[in-house]
């Protein structure tokens, strides 16, 4: 038996479940486990991490599946004109879904749902459903293992999160290179792996989270969509996007921080130089392809948020969001989203300052001068 074929079985045997449904997740699946073999170095904790990380994906697929074959009728539910969050990581993009997901009438991917999606949740016990519990001792755990992680993210089990891991349901996700160093698959990812069942997958997901658990507005968001905005929008024709910018010298080092967070509990060779490059490459790529779908006629479906700006008084910006989608910003909703911005200030773990050792921050501004040109106001 090969590897792959292993962490299937070791699926099929946690879930005493068989069918994963489409194939379309085998190519990423061989082609992560074989970069993961070939250029990772895990240690042997790091192994058993990734190795189960594996498996989980492939055990919540497979209890996808299941829950679709005893009600095909959750494919009949409609995701309807989603919000979709873009641009750079490390633009403020997550506090803005935290404050959005504020608003009771609209709904996320939160993080206790995004880890066990089934049973599908309900909205009789969706404020005390035992996964919330289970999330939080999750994130305490990930917190011992990785302190810094609290001063890089607002991360709570019942936070709106970003769609990784579900897209790594089909194997097709950035969820794998911010843990591991693995450049032969994000060649692959970027370059060759056709993501339309990626994102058709992520919508079967979304199908089943409000099936039983409304409201239907959804408010997503990953940067990585920029790099297959085309494929994202074949499948969500109907979204609107915000689009967070930043100046590229402050989110380079910074998601380089992160990156090196995650990985060290996977390994320890973590290749600082290895994770720049990938971040640029990746970043300069993404936006290119983002900015070339918003000059084909698709201008007018964005809504830009600057960081300074955001970062000095988010009410204004989420305030002109709402009249670009033409919805209502009620009070109650604000009142909401300013307790959230009270309870969860920018240090409340503490400062992050991000590590510009061995990045050539002039080059780098050059580099992307092309998107700073475009949106990143003067001075």
């Amino acid at each position: 038996m090969d590897y792959g074929s292993a962490l299937l079985a070791q699926a099929r045997a946690a879930t005493s479940l068989d069918d994963f449904g489409a194939d379309s997740f085998r190519e990423g699946l061989q082609v992560l486990v074989t970069a993961m073999n070939g250029q990772a170095r895990l240690s042997d904790q790091g192994r058993a991490m990734f190795d189960g990380q594996i498996v989980n994906l492939l055990c919540r697929r497979l209890e996808i599946e299941h829950w679709y074959r005893l009600h095909p009728e959750i494919d009949a539910q409609e995701i309807i004109a989603p919000l979709i969050g873009l641009g750079l990581p490390r633009t403020g993009s997550t506090a803005l879904a935290c404050m959005l997901a504020e608003d009771p009438a609209v709904r996320c991917i939160r993080t206790w749902e995004n880890s066990e999606p089934c049973p599908p949740p309900e909205t009789a016990t969706e404020q005390n459903d035992p996964r919330i519990a289970r999330e939080a001792a999750k994130l305490e755990m990930q917190f011992r293992m990785m302190p810094k992680m609290q001063t890089l993210l607002p991360l709570s089990a019942t936070a709106p999160i970003e769609c990784h891991f579900i897209m790594g349901y089909d194997f097709k996700s950035q969820l794998f290179q911010s843990m591991v160093n693995v450049p032969d698959y994000v060649q692959w990812l970027n370059y060759e792996a056709d993501l339309t069942t990626t994102y058709e997958y992520l919508k079967r997901v979304l199908k089943l989270l409000q099936w039983r658990c409304p409201p239907d507005r959804w408010r997503i968001k990953n940067p990585g969509h920029m790099l297959w905005i085309d494929t994202l929008d074949k499948v969500f024709p109907d979204a609107h996007y915000w689009m967070t910018h930043r100046d590229v010298a402050a989110v380079i080092p910074s998601v380089t921080d992160l990156y090196l967070e995650m990985s060290h509990g996977f390994t320890e060779h973590s290749n600082r130089e290895q994770i720049i490059k990938t971040n640029i490459e990746t970043w300069e790529l993404g936006m290119q392809r983002l900015i070339a779908f918003r000059d084909a006629g698709n201008q007018k479906r964005f809504f830009d948020i600057h960081f300074a700006a955001f970062q000095a008084d988010p009410l204004p910006v989420i305030a002109d969001l709402y009249r670009f989608l033409g919805e209502d910003f009620t009070d109650a909703t604000r009142g909401r989203m300013e307790a959230w911005r009270r309870n969860m200030p920018r240090d409340k773990h503490g400062q992050h300052e991000a590590d510009k050792t061995g990045i050539d921050l002039t080059a780098l501004r050059q580099r992307f001068a092309f998107y700073a040109d475009r949106f990143m106001p003067a001075g």
